[in-house]
């Protein structure tokens, strides 16, 4: 074949019509929207769903207590007001069965059904480099293709499951919080171990804990925890709160956190300790996660003020469990500071450690060794006979579900090896050598952890749709992050977060909870309204860092 047939037949190739122009991995907030805005633009469009319905997150963590402690005024979607208005919410931070048929009332409305595939889990996803489009095999065998793919998959949506030896010698039952089941749990008058207390872990002892015949607490890491204020929402509520759509939609894409509320309380070295104590007390009553998003942000990096402020955390926790020496011992942290993790909202979750039915296990010391049939042995040989246990283990944030699927880019790369060695991402949309797959709710942006979750997704998947519709406004096909690009964002993360005390904790934004995971804070730091004005730069720029042809 000489070089004009070469030349001919490559073009041939490359004009290969896919089976869709896009596929969308997941049906969850970022799914859905996602969804929504590539059919606006006319793309034939598919999305792909495990579970048997939409929900992502809110589908699958349906355990006891289930509830977001963002407010319901602000997890929202923002491209539409009348969707908006229309939807009542019932309390100000609703449970996980409200916000399960919230998303189902946004698919309904939107009629995005009939583009979901649903009980359909995606396996691998290679890219073709002779056709420029993804091979997309699903686990029952199926094959397809598009030109786009975009992975929704969630950043807390890869429970870690098996955590210790023996599990499947249980004689009782055992479950995971990222995968309960939809059927009722009954627990009335059961012995049961919660192992993890985490934000799920915390949220699930507190709600079982007045059912249980009795219940053992396997307290790791304890947590400085915020009592949750959540009043109901009535119909003038609502109208209020609609009455300022245009304000908070603006306002929350500004913000450190995606919140609609921010760091205004002024500099910490210009307040008197008493102006100081005045703040934290009105954030620690508004009963949000405004003390931990709203205060100071000098807490993230000043040990001094770090220590201030988780001082006065511990003194509240420390008067709720009335100065019991071995449940403060316990479970109030000591070694590290307030905000460092994920902070918690709760409903009398120490108090339920007073209840003479509810014992907390230390496992910092004598850590869980196995399951055995009976329950659970910690190092000291003791076996913890239980009927029930539950393991709030966590995930592997931001990378999991992404490396549970087989993506292989240009030649051949696998994101799962590469992540296995250092994770790395340009602005957590893109990987350099994976041309046409964007990514949402991954490592390196806010959305990974550090975010009001629907006002980073959405942001991410409208920077998406817009990236895609200038290429083809402009003849191209193919977007790919420069490795240039990707490494100038590595850099500048990582600059960012050295910057703080984050870094120097051990928690799952570093991956410190999933063994051999590389340490990198999952999440960018530098703020959610300063990551989406680099992304409106690079937009209105037309994306310097993304080439394409």
């Amino acid at each position: 074949m000489n070089t004009t047939q070469t030349q001919g037949a490559a073009k041939a190739n490359q004009d290969v019509a896919p089976d869709f122009d896009a596929i969308v991995i997941g049906a969850g907030v970022a799914g859905l929207y996602q969804l929504h805005r590539l059919r606006e633009l006319g793309m034939k469009v598919r999305a792909f769903e495990t579970g048997t319905g939409v929900g992502g997150t809110w589908y699958w963590n349906r355990y006891p207590g289930a509830r977001f402690d963002s407010q319901a005024e602000i997890y929202q979607y923002w491209f539409s007001e009348e969707l908006y208005k229309s939807w009542q919410p019932s309390e100000r931070f609703p449970a996980q069965p409200e916000t399960e048929r919230w998303l189902n009332y946004v698919a309904d409305k939107l009629d995005l059904r009939k583009d979901i595939q649903f009980n359909t889990r995606i396996s691998s996803a290679h890219y073709d480099e002779q056709t420029d489009l993804w091979r997309i095999t699903t686990a029952d065998g199926k094959e397809m293709s598009a030109r786009f793919l975009i992975a929704c998959c969630g950043m807390l949506s890869a429970p870690i499951v098996e955590r210790f030896p023996g599990q499947a010698s249980f004689k009782g039952e055992l479950y995971i919080t990222g995968l309960w089941p939809k059927e009722p749990v009954d627990l009335k008058g059961k012995r049961v171990a919660v192992v993890g207390t985490g934000a799920t872990g915390i949220q699930v002892i507190q709600t079982i804990a007045p059912e249980v015949g009795s219940m053992k607490v396997f307290v790791r890491t304890p947590q400085y925890v915020i009592p949750m204020h959540n009043p109901k929402y009535s119909t003038e509520d609502w109208a209020q709160w609609g009455a300022r759509f245009h304000e908070l939609k603006q306002r929350v894409r500004s913000t450190f956190a995606g919140f609609d509320y921010d760091f205004d309380a002024g500099p910490w070295a210009e307040k008197t300790p008493e102006e100081r104590t005045e703040v934290l007390e009105r954030l620690w009553n508004d009963g949000s996660l405004a003390l931990w998003l709203a205060s100071f942000p000098e807490m993230f990096v000043d040990e001094e003020v770090s220590e201030e402020v988780s001082k006065f955390v511990r003194a509240k926790m420390r008067a709720r469990l009335h100065n019991r020496e071995d449940l403060c011992d316990l479970l109030i942290p000591k070694e590290y500071g307030f905000g460092t993790h994920r902070v918690p909202l709760e409903n009398k979750y120490l108090e339920v450690y007073l209840q003479p039915n509810v014992e907390a296990v230390d496992c910092s010391t004598v850590p869980i060794e196995r399951v055995v049939p009976e329950g659970l042995q910690t190092a000291d040989g003791k076996v913890h006979e239980v009927d029930v246990i539950i393991l709030a283990l966590g995930f592997d944030a931001g990378s999991g579900a992404l490396t549970r699927i087989d993506f292989r880019g240009r030649d051949g790369r696998s994101l799962k090896e590469q992540w296995g060695q250092e994770i790395r991402t340009a602005m957590g949309l893109q990987v350099h050598g994976y041309p046409n797959l964007f990514t949402t709710g991954a490592p390196l942006a806010p959305s990974a952890a550090l975010c009001n979750m629907t006002t980073c997704l959405q942001q991410q998947v409208d920077w998406i749709t817009d990236c895609i519709t200038y290429a083809r406004n402009n003849g191209k096909k193919v977007i790919e992050a420069t490795k240039e690009f990707e490494d100038s964002w590595v850099q500048h993360h990582d600059e960012t977060a050295a910057k703080t005390l984050v870094v120097k904790t051990d928690s799952w934004y570093m991956g410190s909870n999933v063994d051999g995971k590389p340490r990198r804070l999952i999440s960018y730091i530098g703020g959610v309204g300063n990551y989406n004005s680099q992304c409106d730069d690079l937009a209105s720029k037309g994306y310097p860092g993304f080439a394409m042809r």
